[in-house]
Parts: C-alpha cells; structure tokens; sequence
C-alpha cells in the first residue's frame, strides 16, 4: 500500500470509530480508489490514560504506545496521528521514538482557535480530570497569549458523567447533557468559544450538533487535517512540504 497514515486509536474504541468516520465521509469520493490509505491500530487494551497522570502507582499507558508506534514505523506510514487529547500527555516522548512525522492535535486545535478566533482573549475548556490535571491544554493557550477559563466546581462532575457513565461504559451520547454544558460555559462563565479536550466530547459534539454555542473540537479539526495532508502527499507533494504547515515549534 503506497501513502498512507497509521491511526493510533482505541482510547476509546467509539471516539475512534468517530474519527475514522469522519475522514471515510469528509473526503470527496466518485469511486472506491478516491478513499485515504490507512492503518488503524485500534488498541483497546491500553490502561486509562487519566488513571495514570493523576496517579504514577497506577499502569502506565505509555508503553502500549510505545510498542504500537516502534511495530508501525517499520511499515514506514507517511505519517501518524493520535485521536486521543489525554495521551498526548506523552506526545513528545512518541515522537521521539520515531522519524515517521506525528501531528500534535492539541498544538493544531489551539492554533485553529487562534486563526478563527483572533479577538476572543479566553476560551473554555472542558475535559477529562487527565487533560485538566496535565495543564497541556491551559499551557498551550496561555503560551499564545490567552486565557483558559473551566468553569466552576459542578462542571466536572457533569463532563465525567458525559464522558464515562454515557459514551464509555454504555456508549450512549446524551445530548441534552452536553448542550447543558455548554450552556452553563457559555452563561455562567462568560465563554464564547469552548474547546471539546476530549474525543468522546467530539463524538457529542458530532451526535447532537444543534446548539448555538462555538466549539473548537480538536477531533473533527484533525480529520480535516488528516485528509488535507494524505491528499497532498498522494497527489506527489512531499512528504515534509507538506506536513511543516503543522508540525509547530512552539
């Protein structure tokens, strides 16, 4: 198979799945050969990423990604992606272990904020305690100059219930709960625009859609970019022209 990425997914299966949807439905299609060159490496047995950053006693995750990224640069992909906001807690050290480029879906989600959000000094973030707890996230923003705002004491609660009890343990978006929360961000906290810090708040975002608040969701940015890029690359544009545009330095 000639130019294709490896997806290192299963963090959660169904926020993967949301993923790999995404890309299958947003490429323009005319025939079976006009859909991405792809390897899913949906690894479900990969131990809690929020588990591990809040607690180093309990396993950490870092290995099995290790293991899968070390087996798939020998398949020589065109590039990697991780459509997982907590494991990006280990972004660097991945990176590190291979010369296969690895896009950074935080740095390209908080850049994409920047470019279509100029004059907003403050963006909301919901997440997992992980994401939250690992600052990733805040400090990218506050390195650009802006503000992060997570609401107050009752957000979390609500956000691990949408994230856990709904999307993880019974695969069941509620819809009415995400708008709630967003809702609350935007009316009580003053966010015009919220970031969606998580792939299973993606997959929210993706399953009920209708409300009048602005997101950045990281989840469907990255599979814009995922097909922006293996278009490129397939029609003949090199591989690191093409990928500078969003390997940031800062």
């Amino acid at each position: 198979m000639k130019h294709f990425f490896t997806i290192l997914g299963g963090m959660g299966t169904i926020a993967t799945e949301s993923y790999v949807r995404l890309i299958n439905h947003r490429v323009k299609i005319s025939k079976d050969q006009d859909y991405l060159n792809y390897i899913l490496v949906n690894d479900a047995q990969i131990p809690d990423r929020t588990a591990y950053i809040k607690d180093h006693t309990k396993e950490n995750f870092f290995f099995a990604l290790k293991d899968d990224v070390e087996k798939q640069s020998l398949l020589k992909p065109d590039f990697f992606v991780m459509p997982c906001n907590t494991a990006h807690y280990f972004y660097h050290d991945l990176a590190a272990l291979t010369d296969i480029p690895f896009l950074n879906m935080m740095d390209i989600a908080v850049h994409h904020f920047m470019e279509k959000f100029p004059k907003e000094e403050k963006i909301g973030l919901i997440a997992t305690e992980g994401s939250i707890f690992d600052k990733l996230y805040e400090n990218s923003i506050v390195k650009n100059g802006r503000k992060v705002e997570l609401g107050g004491n009752e957000i979390q609660p609500l956000v691990n219930e949408l994230i856990y009890s709904d999307i993880k343990e019974n695969g069941y978006v509620d819809g009415e709960l995400y708008h709630r929360i967003l809702r609350k961000m935007h009316d009580d906290y003053g966010c015009n625009v919220i970031l969606l810090g998580c792939t299973e708040l993606s997959l929210a975002q993706e399953k009920a859609p209708n409300h009048p608040y602005n997101v950045i969701d990281p989840q469907s940015i990255l599979a814009d970019v995922t097909i922006e890029l293996a278009l490129k690359i397939r029609n003949g544009m090199d591989v690191n022209k093409a990928l500078s545009k969003y390997l940031y330095q800062d």
